[in-house]
């Protein structure tokens, strides 16, 4: 198996071995301290995981309205009307770009969503990001939605991000957050740790760094959430724990006034000490 000798955002040669999370062939960088997995998964290893990855179905009606948030926040960046998400799996966000008069692309890896994108009126590519399906400076958003730490490969991605995005537009990215209160509980049984699955692990300042290195700067950054779904699945050791976990407490929370209250205020201290489960940052190129 072909591995890594150098870390792959600073690429300084020395790598630190963490013997407690060998399961997954982590080393952290000792320069720049990121996070990633050593051991480079051959093609069909991630063939026969990605087979038998989980597909979604509906999209929720809350969920819906958080992407609607999203692209609301996106509006100042609406130039050339051009919105691009990488991994876009099963479309959803870009179904309600659409409806916001974007003009929408994804990409994805299995027939199936590929298919289902055109069939919505996304312009899809199937596979990796390729920089020549488009032209340079074409898009003024690009997002990144729990894709980054699926390759290992990130300083090559974001290079792309900066290729195809006019100056002054936007990424907007999400990921696990190595730094979350979950990991600091569960430690090396977190259940984000695994292999193929996850390659890289980011925590806020490597996210931003790896971005500032491809000529962005980070406008806006946060650090949210608390998922019930995979604590009961660390707990339990059992990853078949429906998502539907989480979307009964997000209603739940949604249609109590006080409750919204008392997530906000959750969610002001998780980004204030970099806490929460998922990082969520908004970069401009330069």
């Amino acid at each position: 198996m072909a591995s890594f000798s150098h870390c792959i955002i600073c690429n300084a040669p020395q790598l630190l071995a963490m013997p407690a999370y060998a399961h997954s062939y982590l080393v952290r960088c000792k320069a720049c301290n990121f996070v990633f997995c050593s051991e480079i998964p051959t093609t069909q290893t991630l063939s026969d995981f990605y087979s038998r990855y989980p597909v979604s179905n509906s999209l929720s009606q809350l969920t819906a309205k958080r992407y609607d948030e999203w692209l609301d926040s996106f509006e100042p960046f609406r130039k050339l009307n051009t919105i691009l998400d990488v991994g876009c799996g099963d479309g959803y966000l870009l179904e309600r770009a659409i409806l916001k008069g974007w003009k929408v692309f994804g990409t994805e890896y299995t027939d199936r969503q590929v298919k289902q994108g055109i069939a919505k009126g996304i312009n899809m590519h199937q596979g990796a990001l390729d920089i020549s399906n488009y032209a340079v400076n074409s898009f003024d958003v690009i997002c990144s939605i729990e894709v980054i730490e699926h390759i290992n490969n990130p300083m090559e991605e974001l290079s792309k991000f900066n290729y195809l995005l006019r100056q002054g537009g936007a990424v907007y990215v999400t990921t696990p957050n190595f730094n979350a209160l979950s990991h600091d509980y569960f430690k090396a049984q977190w259940n984000i740790i695994t292999y193929p699955e996850h390659l890289c692990y980011f925590t806020k300042s490597t996210l931003i760094n790896a971005f500032l290195r491809n000529g962005f700067k980070c406008s806006r950054f946060i650090t949210t959430g608390i998922s019930v779904k995979r604590y009961k699945q660390s707990v339990r050791n059992d990853r078949s724990i429906a998502r539907s976990t989480d979307e009964q407490v997000r209603n739940k929370v949604e249609e109590k006034w006080y409750l919204r209250i008392v997530k906000n205020s959750i969610n002001s201290l998780l980004t204030l000490f970099s806490k929460g489960d998922t990082l969520k940052g908004l970069f401009i190129k330069q």
